[in-house]
């Protein structure tokens, strides 16, 4: 067996403590990214050993391969209908547990999946936790008519908020341009530090051509954040541990 980086061994933590939350019978959500990687192994071994029923719904093509060949069953989420608990990732996290999600190119698949639960538990290493979000670049899904249109009133929106001057690059993956898998694009906004997420995700919301941005504010229950030696940290919301 391979040792894992210590990078790779807080994931796999933190994907060990929120399999360990799934319950017999439950209705999941599996979300996308590297630490989401080991949530499914984890969760497959439990599966596996316990013969676990589970009806599970994937946020991406890719996790709903990986699953595939994992021996998971995914089903499209409608059929499901509503999940009891959705497991993803995320790239920043700060103290009130708002996230930036969306380094993968899956966040409107994961934000509409962890709003048709009843709780969204993220699973993350040390180093996505922040005290104010903005350093990892902020996804913004766009539709591929009118990119540059919409690009000129995100950056309008942009100077109006004091945030002028900051990098916005339409994302390439192997030389070529990336797209969702609903055929999109997306504008990576290199912003720094985010001072007022929930204005900017409403600027971003009210433009059209924006299909969804990364901000998923008020939506994470509890972050479960694994360090190298195996330990987990747990974080709530402060209104939801009040």
């Amino acid at each position: 067996m391979t040792e894992l980086s210590p990078t790779d061994a807080a994931k796999d933590a933190a994907a060990r403590a929120a399999v360990a939350l799934v319950q017999d019978g439950m209705r999941l959500g599996l979300g996308t990214g590297s630490t989401a990687v080991f949530m499914v192994h984890r969760l497959a071994a439990r599966i596996r050993a316990e013969g676990l029923r589970l009806r599970c719904a994937a946020t991406s093509r890719a996790t709903c391969e990986l699953a595939g060949r994992l021996g998971i069953a995914i089903e499209e989420l409608d059929e499901i209908g509503w999940l009891d608990l959705t497991l993803d990732g995320a790239d920043e996290i700060d103290p009130d547990l708002n996230l930036i999600k969306g380094g993968g190119g899956a966040h409107l698949r994961e934000k509409i999946t962890a709003a048709a639960s009843d709780r969204m538990v993220v699973v993350a290493d040390p180093a996505k936790v922040v005290e104010v979000l903005g350093a990892f670049h902020l996804p913004v899904e766009v539709t591929p008519f009118g990119v540059e249109t919409t690009r000129i009133h995100i950056q309008r929106l942009l100077d109006a908020m004091g945030m002028t001057q900051r990098p916005m690059l339409l994302r390439q993956r192997d030389g070529a341009i990336f797209r969702t898998d609903e055929g999109n694009l997306i504008l990576d906004l290199s912003l720094d530090r985010i001072a007022d997420p929930a204005a900017l995700g409403r600027g971003l919301n009210a433009i059209p051509g924006v299909v969804e941005h990364g901000l998923f504010l008020g939506m994470c229950h509890l972050a479960l954040i694994g360090s190298p030696d195996g330990s987990v940290i747990e974080l709530t919301r402060p209104e939801v541990s009040a």
